[in-house]
């Protein structure tokens, strides 16, 4: 979240972020009603509380006479004011929870995905001279995904992997985690299952509530370990020499993908539970510090794509198409040779102190000053997504596939040839 102090002299730029993330700014004119409210309050509040003291000093040496009227006097004084001030303090809070991060100045204007600014673009687009399957197909004749058994056990969108994608999902963990924890990211598997308080600390709640599933008892399956990860560290002080911490997690990942029912329903580029590995960065509280490592974390993703021999682009978010906490994103599209165009493998950003703030991550400075910490985070790879633009680039006229050679040392075999053609 943002300093309420920070709101309080910049209500215009504000209500500008809201307009452009598309969030009404009448948000921001009812938080700062509700912390007046809530600053007379607190005033009233510590008014009468004042008064009780003062009279509480005089009764110890009143005589019983004084002291039956100081206690009538007290009796007067209106409570009611305290448990208006706890109901105002739960609508400021929630109310704060809602006020979106600035955008970066660098960050386009528009209202969605289609608006995204294509800033790069690697690898050559793959010329095929014969008709070309979808990974659909391929997986099928490879007999190396099972859908409709999937369906059968798992409901929509459900699946099994197996077979020489179970060995390839493993194959690609272990490249890009050799290629990241070389750069000095530390290895960590993170928890799925959170508490209520760790998704609204890194700003997934309440607003994308929808988006996650919560359990019978109060709990939550986390979408990336992101959640877990930059709990790990919430309500402490860190020291500065250990700053910027870099970490690395795996974990299980589950999303509803309500919203997007009609929308990609063939295959697994949208399904409620796959494998993540997600880069985390907790680092000073340096706009510059931060958006080189904003580069630095994009590029270590770029470096895992090329290693597969996969075409992609580097596209730069739109405001519309910025999370909450967001102040920029760069997303990384895959090439997908059946859709004729590129699809997000990756998305990488920075929140400055959005996170730590609702998470209370501080660090000491060598002068002793106390700062929030900046926060970023981007996917280093997942599975089974990957699995379509591997599959479809690197398709054959046999119906074979070909093992990028990055992977070869990590697998016993260097294709994958069709059994059910």
């Amino acid at each position: 979240m943002l300093d309420i102090k920070f709101i309080r002299q910049n209500v215009e730029l504000i209500k500008d972020a809201c307009r452009k993330k598309q969030i009404n700014p009448d948000i921001v004119d009812k938080l700062i009603e509700a912390d007046k409210k809530r600053s007379e309050l607190m005033q009233s509040v510590e008014k009468t509380r004042r008064l009780k003291n003062e009279a509480n000093e005089k009764i110890k040496s009143a005589s019983l006479e004084e002291k039956q009227k100081i206690i009538e006097e007290m009796k007067k004084l209106d409570s009611t004011d305290e448990k208006e001030l706890q109901e105002s303090e739960r609508n400021f809070e929630e109310l704060m929870l809602l006020i979106p991060n600035i955008p970066h100045e660098s960050v386009p204007e528009g209202k969605s995905d289609e608006d995204n600014v294509e800033v790069k673009t690697w690898g050559n687009i793959p010329q095929f001279d014969y008709p070309i399957k979808d990974h659909v197909e391929i997986a099928k004749n490879l007999d190396i995904v099972d859908f409709e058994r999937g369906a059968k056990v798992a409901g929509f969108r459900g699946y099994f992997i197996k077979n020489e994608a179970f060995k390839l999902c493993f194959a690609i963990w272990n490249l890009a985690l050799e290629k990241i924890m070389a750069k000095g990211f530390g290895p960590m598997i993170a928890p799925s299952l959170v508490k209520e308080s760790a998704l609204t600390g890194t700003g997934y709640l309440p607003q994308a509530k929808d988006d996650v599933y919560e359990t019978c008892d109060g709990m939550y399956l986390a979408g990336t370990s992101e959640v877990a990860i930059m709990n790990y560290h919430s309500g402490e002080t860190l020291s500065i020499d250990k700053l910027p911490i870099k970490y690395v997690g795996f974990s299980p990942c589950f999303r509803t993908e309500i919203g997007s029912y009609g929308k990609d329903v063939k295959g697994i580029l949208r399904v409620h539970e796959f494998f993540k590995l997600e880069q985390v960065i907790i680092c000073e509280n340096s706009k510059e510090q931060t958006e080189r490592l904003h580069e630095e974390i994009t590029r270590n993703s770029e470096e895992v794509l090329e290693a597969l021999e996969l075409p992609y682009r580097r596209v730069l978010n739109c405001a519309g198409d910025l999370g909450l906490g967001q102040v920029k994103k760069y997303d990384l599209e895959a090439w997908v040779p059946s859709q004729n165009k590129y699809r997000e493998t990756h998305s990488a950003s920075y929140f400055y102190e959005f996170q730590t703030r609702r998470l209370n991550i501080k660090y000491k400075e060598e002068d002793g000053e106390v700062k929030y910490a900046h926060s970023l985070n981007n996917t280093l790879i997942a599975t089974p997504r990957i699995l379509i633009s591997l599959l479809e680039n690197h398709q054959q006229k046999d119906g074979s596939v070909k093992i990028p050679k990055a992977l070869h040392k990590y697998l016993n075999f260097t294709e994958i040839k069709p059994k059910n053609e």
